[in-house]
């Protein structure tokens, strides 16, 4: 029957088996995974000992989330730098986060770093940060407390509760006991002090109605107070000299008030009045905010459509942009404006043409259009036809009755002898004697009758000034 050799030797195995041995002490002690990327580094700076020995855990709401890699002391005073590996379940850790060092339960020893990672709403903080001090806490060692109790501070706490214990016993001395209350002169401090505890009823019940109203109107009101102090005195500590520089000009600012005490003063007296009449016109506004309420919600569908108003606007202002640009619009401005200037040197010759216009259009609408409409009562000879129709109908009589009076006419052929009817002319002008002629039909005369002289003509009167001509009310002349 034939052996099979065994697939590894002895002094394979023995190799083997001591890489696995030392592979698990090294994992066990703390040795880092290799090719397991760099884990997360935490740093925080602590200005007391801490009292951390490597690897102390670090919590999160007593979850291990990391352990204690390094502590560096800072050369010259008693704070340090402790260096922490934060593992997966431990991020992320954001800005504001808190580190404090507690002491482990008895059976574990030592001490353990509480953290807490801050709330979602800051921003993350990078592997490699450090907390500020301003954001650590170390442990109260009894050490320490009774280190500080050294033997002067035993002395003066001595002397102090001997103090406070003949304040409280010792009878008042004749001069301070003229100032006290009457109810309580005479009396120690401890007498007067069990006197006050029959007002304590009250005064522990109006306190804890103050108390009540501390907490707010809604849960965790109080704890959202404290929390928003504890950021500003976190930020205050953090600020280093920005907070002296801070308390040194509000001190400025307060003796300057102080210096001003008088107009302080003044001002304060002032103050009760306008606080009333703010108080009336608050509930004025008060009661204004109802329909603003309204007007609000009623104008809330216009604002959603005011986005695609202003987005249909734009293209429409980018052509007007360009419809108003130099080699547009601006241009032929450019080119109108010598004739608008030439049109505005105009004004006053044509404001004059208007005004002249105007007398016209009152004349023609007061005397000329009245005496043109009117129909003169002219017998036997009268048309009935009103004055404008007669002027046009005697300017085609005058057209008709000047081809007689050429040299074909039978005017002057047939009436050059004259007929019966002799007619002569009063006397003219410059001593001259009358004219004598024949006419073959009887003169009526002249209508209407000459008066002698031409009407006057007044020149600074406007035309509409003038009553219409009264053509009817004309005197006829007699026939010669």
């Amino acid at each position: 029957m034939r052996r099979h050799k065994p697939r590894v030797s002895s002094f394979a195995a023995g190799i083997i088996g001591i890489v696995v041995v030392g592979a698990a002490c090294y994992f066990m002690f703390g040795g880092s995974i290799p090719f397991s990327g760099t884990p997360f580094q935490l740093k925080a700076l602590f200005t007391s000992q801490t009292e951390l020995h490597i690897p102390s855990p670090v919590r999160i709401a007593g979850v291990d989330v990391g352990e204690v890699t390094s502590v560096k002391r800072i050369q010259g005073s008693s704070a340090g730098v402790v260096t922490m590996s934060i593992n997966p379940n431990g991020l992320p850790i954001h800005a504001n986060a808190t580190a404090k060092i507690r002491p482990r339960i008895f059976l574990e020893g030592n001490f353990y770093v509480d953290l807490r990672p801050g709330s979602p709403s800051e921003p993350d903080l990078q592997s490699g940060s450090t907390l500020p001090a301003a954001n650590t806490s170390g442990p109260v060692q009894l050490d320490r407390v009774l280190s500080a109790l050294n033997m002067d501070a035993r002395t003066n706490l001595e002397t102090l509760l001997r103090g406070i214990g003949s304040s409280l016993d010792g009878s008042p001395a004749p001069a301070d006991d003229v100032s006290q209350d009457p109810i309580v002169r005479g009396l120690t401090g401890g007498q007067a002090l069990n006197l006050s505890l029959q007002y304590s009823a009250d005064a522990f019940r109006a306190s804890a109605m103050v108390n009540e109203a501390l907490l707010g109107t809604a849960p965790h009101d109080l704890s959202g107070v404290v929390n928003g102090n504890a950021e500003v005195f976190r930020a205050l500590a953090a600020s280093g000299d920005q907070l002296s520089s801070f308390v040194t000009t509000f001190n400025a600012t307060m003796a300057a008030l102080a210096a001003r005490q008088q107009d302080l003063i003044q001002t304060l007296v002032v103050l009760p009045p306008f606080l009333q009449r703010t108080e009336t016109s608050d509930r004025a506004l008060d009661k204004s905010f109802g329909p603003t309420k309204e007007f609000a919600r009623a104008l809330t569908p216009s604002i959603s459509q005011l986005g695609p108003a202003i987005n249909a606007g734009i293209p429409w202002i980018a052509q007007a942009s360009k419809l108003v640009s130099p080699q547009e619009l601006g241009g032929l401005v450019r080119y109108l404006t010598p004739a608008i200037q030439n049109t505005g040197a105009t004004i006053p010759t044509t404001e004059a043409l208007l005004e002249q216009t105007d007398l016209l259009d009152r004349c023609f609408d007061h005397n000329i259009v009245p005496t043109g409409n009117e129909t003169i009562a002219d017998p036997p000879i009268g048309t009935g036809q009103p004055v404008y129709r007669e002027l046009f109908q005697s300017a085609v009589g005058l057209a008709g009755a000047a081809q007689n009076f050429d040299g074909n006419g039978r005017y002057i052929r047939a009436n050059a002898g004259g007929g019966a009817y002799q007619v002569a002319t009063p006397l003219t002008e410059g001593g001259g004697g009358p004219a004598y002629g024949n006419a073959i039909v009887p003169t009526l005369g002249t209508r209407p009758a000459f008066a002698g002289k031409p009407p006057p003509v007044r020149r600074g009167v406007a035309c509409y000034k003038n009553a219409p001509p009264a053509l009817n009310d004309a005197k006829r002349g007699n026939g010669p």
